[in-house]
């Protein structure tokens, strides 16, 4: 097969790698309503400056999760005074206060992280009639979005004796047909969305510092056929049944410390990853006639990246690097087409397949045009003074996490 024909039936297998809620439209989970930061057919201006103006802005205590939208209401969370941990419910339009909840939750991180922070990290997820929220303490508490009433929550560290996570909870939560699947402190935890009962638990891990506590998100993509979960653990690669938990496939991922962070790229039966001090590597997985599965290697090169996940645009993935410079790289044979010179030290990307709308953690929002030879950065504005919560955008609302702030731009 030639390299022509097979990048043209990976494109055609680009598809949204999962539904999660009714309102399919809504920023209403990490990375966005597929899980892979694309709202395709999205209309965006063709620069920043004149064009993107503050609605509304209200101070908060630091945060380092995404902002959702749910309907006509956006939550954010908050670490309040290293003791508890708080929910904000606004009217997205106005800013107006719907509700606040609070529960105690802060947790300290070791040492040599807490140049990071040590508030809520993991990102919210909601439908229509519940908002979960994973706090640094591995509880996950379920509210009403419309009035912020507690419906059930469960502390994993009590109900299932995984340990504490030592960098806190920060894989964020993916609601689907009525459950919700989180990677705890110790494992990957299947939850009834209704009740709070724990379903299944997978990919159990170790206790220790190095091994506990996985970083990544998961996503469900259908791959060979089947539609399953794509997880990403501190050591490996994974593919787990919906149902059961059982794990379909499985590929070691080398990072240092187990530093897998990144939401890995799904393209069809294709899956990208890049790891800290590791490299980037494509995987093509196959299902047999006798429902075997196996796992190739498509490309790997010595790409490496840290907590940025990437984000796909035609034929390129574009990748922020942990040298803090950004990568285009080849969908078809994993070359390097650029490199930047360095940002900041983390970018939230989202493309609506034409252009790319990139939120520096320094606060400097960047409208990228996909290039094959450098980065085209088309305009740039500062938004925040620290923003390493991930970028949200519904409709013709920008929603920007700053540090110390929420803050609604318009475009206009």
């Amino acid at each position: 097969m030639s390299a022509h024909y097979k990048l043209l039936s990976l494109l055609i297998l680009v598809i949204p790698v999962v539904v999660t809620a009714e309102e399919a439209s809504d920023w209403n989970q990490w990375r966005g309503p597929s899980r892979d930061s694309q709202l395709a057919g999205a209309q965006w201006p063709d620069q920043l400056n004149g064009k993107l103006q503050l609605v509304w802005e209200k101070p908060h205590a630091p945060s380092y999760s995404g902002p959702v939208v749910c309907g006509d209401l956006l939550f954010t969370t908050e670490t309040i005074g290293k003791q508890k941990e708080r929910v904000t419910a606004y009217r997205l339009e106005t800013g107006d206060v719907i509700w606040s909840k609070d529960w105690p939750g802060a947790m300290a991180v070791p040492f040599f992280a807490a140049a990071n922070g040590d508030w809520i990290r993991s990102t919210p997820a909601c439908t229509k009639d519940a908002l979960v929220v994973l706090g640094m303490r591995d509880v996950l508490v379920c509210l009403d979005p419309q009035t912020g009433n507690e419906k059930w929550r469960v502390d994993f560290p009590e109900a299932i004796g995984t340990p504490l996570p030592s960098f806190g909870a920060v894989c964020s939560p993916l609601i689907d047909n009525g459950a919700v699947y989180v990677q705890t402190g110790g494992a990957l935890v299947k939850v009834d969305l209704k009740t709070g009962g724990v379903l299944w638990q997978s990919l159990q891990n170790g206790e220790g510092m190095m091994s506990s506590g996985a970083f990544s998100s998961p996503t469900i993509a259908t791959i060979a056929e089947k539609r399953q979960l794509v997880v990403q653990t501190r050591e490996a690669l994974c593919g787990v049944d919906l149902e059961s938990g059982a794990v379909l496939w499985k590929e070691p991922i080398e990072a240092f410390r187990g530093m897998n962070i990144l939401t890995p790229l799904v393209i069809g039966d294709q899956i990208f990853t890049s790891a800290h001090s590791g490299k980037a590597q494509l995987f093509h997985i196959q299902r047999s006639a006798d429902d075997a599965w196996s796992v190739t290697e498509s490309w790997q090169q010595n790409t490496q990246a840290y907590m940025s996940s990437p984000v796909l645009v035609g034929d390129s993935i574009y990748l922020h690097l942990k040298n803090q410079r950004v990568s285009s790289i080849s969908l078809a044979d994993g070359k390097s087409k650029w490199r930047s010179s360095p940002y900041g030290k983390y970018w939230s990307m989202i493309s609506n397949g034409e252009r790319i709308v990139a939120l520096d953690e320094s606060g400097e929002l960047l409208l990228v045009e996909p290039s094959e030879t450098e980065l085209k950065i088309l305009d740039r504005k500062k938004v925040a003074e620290d923003s390493w919560a991930h970028l949200a955008i519904q409709d013709d609302l920008l929603i920007v996490r700053d540090l110390a702030a929420i803050k609604v731009f318009r475009w206009k």
